[in-house]
Parts: structure tokens; C-alpha cells; sequence
């Protein structure tokens, strides 16, 4: 069954805010690179924390943006 406009912006949206904390994600990654080379591990090991913490997030949006899909999860009109 087709999704409804509701519910392809939600699975949209879900993908979307997923996509861009991946790249954050990766942007602290990069961050967390240039700081451990000059020297700062612990600054480095927290900015990998957060990079681990913000991947956690993508999953749960990608799973949810998937139970969009299935139809699992929907928007109604209010």
C-alpha cells in the first residue's frame, strides 16, 4: 500500500535528520583525528564519544524512518 503524503514527509524527514547527524558524525570523527595528532587524547576520546553517541541516533531514525516505510508507523491528519 502507498504511503500518504503525511507519511512520506515523515519517512523523509526521518532520513533526512538521519543523513545529517551521520555527517556530523563524521565531522567529529575528523575533528577528533586533527585533535589526538596534536597531542590532546583526552579531548579526542570525548569527541569520539559523541560521534559514537550520535550514530546510535542515525540507526533509531533510520529504523524508524523504515517502520515509516512498512507502515508501522503513521501520520495522521490532526
Amino acid at each position: 500500500m502507498p504511503l500518504t503524503t503525511l507519511n512520506q514527509n515523515l519517512h523523509r524527514d526521518l532520513k533526512e535528520a538521519a543523513d545529517l547527524l551521520k555527517w556530523a558524525t563524521v565531522d567529529l570523527m575528523q575533528a577528533a583525528v586533527r585533535t589526538s595528532g596534536f597531542g590532546q587524547h583526552t579531548d579526542a576520546k570525548e569527541l569520539l564519544k559523541i560521534a559514537a553517541n550520535h550514530q546510535l541516533i542515525v540507526d533509531r531514525l533510520v529504523g524508524y524512518a523504515d517502520e515509516v516505510n512498512a507502515g508501522r508507523i503513521k501520520r495522521e491528519a490532526e
